[in-house]
């Protein structure tokens, strides 16, 4: 991993667990799909995956529009989840007379504007992580992993995707452990739509940092002795 805060992410995660990452549908080294792939197909892979290494129960962190497919699959697998963890993640993305902690939808279309006329170039940087806006090494690693995810087309129809969730309905229904954690100043997910999901998650706790990133990345102000939430110990099959 070229970005040494991501690197200690992940190495940290797994000083304590067995660490599964893969690639959502539609996305880096995963097939292309034909058409948006809905959440339910997305939640479906999370237990491909878990098929294929042999875990039969693990915790899962869905980050961003991660979340909602995490969401999702906790909901429904409750006995294939030991917990869940949920870093800048929302019920609802785009905002409505309802619902008014999401993106305003010209906000969105702005977003969507850029995704397909700049993406790879790192410019989607001043949404998710503005802290580190202005870094120029961390801005040329941020487009490469825009380049290695997805096609500006690719991207595009997933934000589009993204901009149609609504999981609003299954909150209740979680019924595992839940940590969400949450960044106050957070363009993406604004600090009312996380207490929006604590409050309707029956076994959750929140934990709050200063900053305005919604992506793990380096100086990271959470606090770890809040998270009580531990993913698959078992080790990886022969």
């Amino acid at each position: 991993m070229e970005e040494p805060s991501f690197a200690r992410f992940c190495q940290r995660l797994a000083s304590f667990s067995r660490l599964i990452r893969f690639d959502k549908r539609g996305t880096g080294l995963s097939d292309r799909a034909s058409g948006i792939p809905t959440l339910e197909q997305r939640m479906d892979d999370v237990r491909a995956v878990m098929d294929a290494v042999g875990s039969e129960r693990a915790a899962l962190l869905g980050v961003s529009e991660g979340g909602p497919m995490s969401m999702l699959f906790a909901a429904t697998y409750p006995a294939r989840t030991s917990a869940l963890v949920l870093q800048g993640a929302f019920a609802k993305l785009v905002s409505d007379a309802e619902y008014p902690w999401g993106l305003e939808p010209e906000i969105f279309r702005g977003f969507a504007d850029l995704v397909e006329h700049r993406w790879g170039e790192g410019d989607s940087l001043a949404m998710f992580a503005p802290s580190v806006e202005d870094d120029e090494r961390f801005k040329r690693w941020w487009g490469s992993i825009e380049r290695l995810g997805a096609s500006p087309g690719a991207a595009l129809t997933l934000a589009q995707m993204a901009a149609e969730i609504d999981v609003r309905h299954l909150l209740p229904a979680i019924r595992v452990p839940t940590l969400i954690l949450h960044r106050t100043g957070d363009k993406f997910v604004q600090t009312g739509g996380a207490r929006y999901m604590a409050d309707r998650i029956p076994r959750c706790q929140i934990g709050r940092a200063s900053g305005r990133s919604s992506t793990v990345r380096r100086g990271s102000g959470l606090d770890p002795g809040r998270d009580r939430a531990v993913p698959d110990r078992r080790p990886a099959p022969p």
